[in-house]
């Protein structure tokens, strides 16, 4: 019987795939993180922004059931309601959250800084742009329209909402390169700033690559940032890198100033028959 070979991929490189807030809009990831609070907060319960922050990218659904799970939070709730977080609670806080991000969430669409020459490069390079988000379709309304204002209009985007599961479930992923007319999968990078975002990736045979000083894992608003002591930012610089790489991300980078130089040593992976795993 003679033996049938797959053709390995040799390249390039045909779209990227970016997540919104803290990667290419709200510097920080700050839009979410005060809603989260706050509709605990509803509930009689105060949680940190440590908390709030912690499962960033998933679902906002999923996002709640999970703050709700911490061993702190789910003691609080014990004590207060004498029994154990349910369905029901995590639905009615969903509830309340919708409105509450629509609010503020056009107060938190301003593209990061390094997006408009990165861009540039894509288009350069002749690479397609899609996109993922935990928000919902009403949210993304908002969120996309403001971000056209600044000339960010990717050709793609899908909310958790459009498919079976959110991240770190695949099928955004693959809904994008449906939509796009990608494929193999190995010829697409995936960008974000949380471990959910780098889930995502892994899971869709992506190349996952982690963003950090915009990130959920950073924080911090630009002006934020900018005023942090050097050696503070070189500490939290280097363990968000970590924590990426710990996640099993295949590249990490500061800012998206670095996407060309990114997507070059990808194709030269590539051109050697290397994707990702």
């Amino acid at each position: 019987m003679n033996e049938i070979k797959e053709k390995s991929f040799r390249g390039p490189v045909k779209a990227i795939i970016f997540d919104w807030a803290g990667t290419t809009v709200d510097f920080g990831c700050m839009a979410p993180t005060g809603v989260f609070i706050e509709v605990f907060r509803q509930k009689g319960i105060d949680i940190t922004v440590a908390e709030a922050r912690g499962p960033m990218g998933l679902h906002k659904r999923d996002h709640i059931r999970i703050i709700g799970s911490y061993p702190r939070v789910a003691q609080l709730w014990e004590e207060k309601y004498g029994r154990s977080i349910n369905e029901d609670d995590i639905n009615q806080m969903f509830e309340s959250f919708i409105p509450l991000q629509m609010e503020v969430i056009k107060n938190h669409a301003e593209i990061v800084p390094e997006l408009p020459a990165a861009l540039e490069i894509a288009k350069m390079k002749g690479l397609k742009i899609g996109s993922t988000t935990g928000y919902n379709n009403e949210m993304m309304e908002i969120l996309t329209r403001a971000a056209a204002e600044q000339g960010y209009i990717p050709d793609s985007w899908v909310c958790a909402t459009d498919v079976p599961a959110g991240r770190p479930a695949p099928w955004m992923a693959f809904k994008n390169a449906e939509k796009l007319g990608v494929y193999p999968m190995h010829s697409i990078i995936k960008i974000g700033d949380t471990i959910a975002d780098i889930d995502e990736g892994l899971n869709a045979g992506m190349w996952s690559v982690g963003v950090i000083k915009s990130s959920n894992e950073m924080g911090l608003t630009l002006n934020e940032l900018q005023a942090l002591d050097t050696h503070e930012l070189q500490q939290r610089t280097i363990e968000i890198r970590q924590k990426y790489f710990d996640a099993g991300a295949h590249f990490v980078i500061d800012n998206l100033s670095e996407l060309e130089e990114l997507i070059d040593q990808i194709n030269e992976k590539l051109a050697l028959g290397e994707v990702p795993r």
